[in-house]
């Protein structure tokens, strides 16, 4: 990599992109060959490099001890830092200049908990931007950001190249988020580097996109196979009536209307910290305060006895939370078997049918190579793969689907788009779907509902 360059690292998930990231920081013993720094007099150094890879997002604040509801439950949730505190040891003048170029200066006073899978990785972003280091390496930045976040995080990308000399290096799985900015592309594949090219070369190279992110046949989808009792019939999925959440005195939904009617299918939208995560946490029945309101699923109103796992069990749920504290050194098989009973983890015993059922999904969504590998020592995308395959294994009749393409290559993003309106293409299943790019809603969906943040209200 030449002084003043910015390359981008682009290939299918799992072909050794974060390896070869590795490789440039030293972090990996070396067979043969060699890795060398220099600063931009020519000097030999070692460092320089500063990484920012978000497969493991809540240990890099310092919470590792947190738990998936933590974020729902105020009193649990107060003893999790404050966000500033991601930013201690920088100027004032430093702090005051990142964060409003970012547009995170209104997130400062939250809790760490508190805040979306976007607005954390704003705030990690910006935190590895005041280092102002000689060399960037940002692992799939741009996944999990709206497009108003997604524009200034280009602008801030391509400043600190001006301002500061800055370079960066993009761990990339699709070629729509190449920015402008980008000089050189290394495609990887199946743990080879292939030859470098420019950008428009690479733009216009279509065989080498092909190869890189090949189509993937449909196969037939597996038969239900339940874990439970017959369920009851009922009209409407969801009835919300003035639903209000709030943390202390911070107000995350104010007066939320919402009738989703079973079989419909419906795109939940909005910029980060709209409070999605939240709405769809009163759903899933992950927040306490879903019995301070007026809720209804599947035709019965919280608080009349059902339990948690009387809801859970009629659902597919996948998100960004789920992605993160699921930790379990299990193999990965066991991950998607473990849907049947929602749980992190598997701690009962599956049938022979319902491990057959796993597996069958894992091939639908071209991860049953993946069936005896431990899931914390597979890439971020082909987790995503797996826990898709677990949202889908119980064959549930509502699928809550919280930005579920997110660090998928541009390949596996069409298969796993396709699969979702085939399932979702029968009158007994409902949809609840969220993503920050239009391009991912799935033909099926028909309904739409946009929250907007707090401070954009009138």
């Amino acid at each position: 990599m030449a002084e003043g360059e910015s390359w981008a690292v682009i290939g299918p998930n799992g072909a050794g992109k974060t390896l070869f990231t590795n490789l440039l920081q030293g972090s990996v013993a070396l067979k043969e060959g060699s890795v060398r720094h220099f600063d931009r007099t020519g000097k030999e150094i070692a460092g320089g490099i500063r990484t920012l890879v978000f497969k493991d997002i809540y240990s890099m604040t310092g919470a590792q001890s947190m738990y998936y509801q933590q974020r729902w439950n105020s009193r649990d949730a107060e003893e999790s830092p404050l966000a500033s505190s991601l930013l201690d040891g920088f100027s004032l003048e430093r702090l005051k200049e990142y964060t409003s170029l970012f547009g995170i200066d209104d997130l400062l006073g939250k809790r760490v908990i508190s805040l979306s899978s976007g607005e954390l990785r704003k705030f990690l972003i910006t935190r590895a931007l005041m280092y102002e280091p000689e060399v960037l390496i940002l692992d799939n930045p741009f996944i999990g950001l709206d497009e108003k976040a997604r524009a200034a995080l280009d602008s801030m990308l391509s400043a600190m190249k001006m301002k500061t000399g800055m370079q960066t290096v993009l761990v990339l799985s699709q070629t729509r988020d190449l920015p402008q900015w980008v000089d050189k592309i290394l495609p990887v594949i199946d743990r080879t580097v292939l030859p470098p090219e420019g950008r428009e070369e690479f733009i216009q190279d279509k065989a080498l996109i092909r190869c890189l992110f090949p189509d993937c046949p449909v196969q037939p989808l597996p038969p239900a196979v339940g874990n439970t009792a017959p369920l009851s019939d009922y009209d409407y999925a969801v009835v919300m009536n003035g639903v209000t959440v709030k943390y202390g005195g911070r107000e995350i939904l104010s007066g939320i209307d919402w009738t989703v009617r079973k079989g419909e299918n419906w795109a939940l939208l909005g910029e980060n910290g709209s409070g999605k995560s939240t709405l769809l946490s009163l759903v899933c029945g992950d927040n306490p305060q879903a019995y301070a309101n007026d809720i209804t699923l599947f035709g019965r109103k919280r608080g009349t006895g059902e339990s948690i796992w009387d809801i859970k069990r009629r659902i597919g749920y996948l998100s960004p939370d789920i992605h993160t504290y699921y930790l379990e050194d299990i193999p990965c098989l066991k991950v998607v078997s473990s849907g049947f009973f929602d749980s992190v983890g598997l701690s009962r015993e599956c049938s022979e049918t319902q491990y057959e059922a796993a597996m069958r999904w894992m091939e639908v969504f071209g991860a049953a190579h993946l069936a005896d590998r431990p899931f914390v020592r597979i890439s971020y995308g082909e987790q995503r793969l797996v826990l898709l395959a677990r949202a889908f294994v119980k064959s549930p009749e509502l699928m809550i689907l919280d930005e579920p393409l997110h660090g998928l290559d541009a390949g596996k993003k069409r298969l796993a788009k396709k699969i979702i309106e085939e399932y979702c293409s029968s009158p007994d299943v409902t949809l609840i779907y969220v993503t920050h790019y239009s391009d991912e809603i799935p033909s099926c969906v028909t309904h739409t509902k946009r929250l907007t943040r707090p401070d954009c209200r009138k």
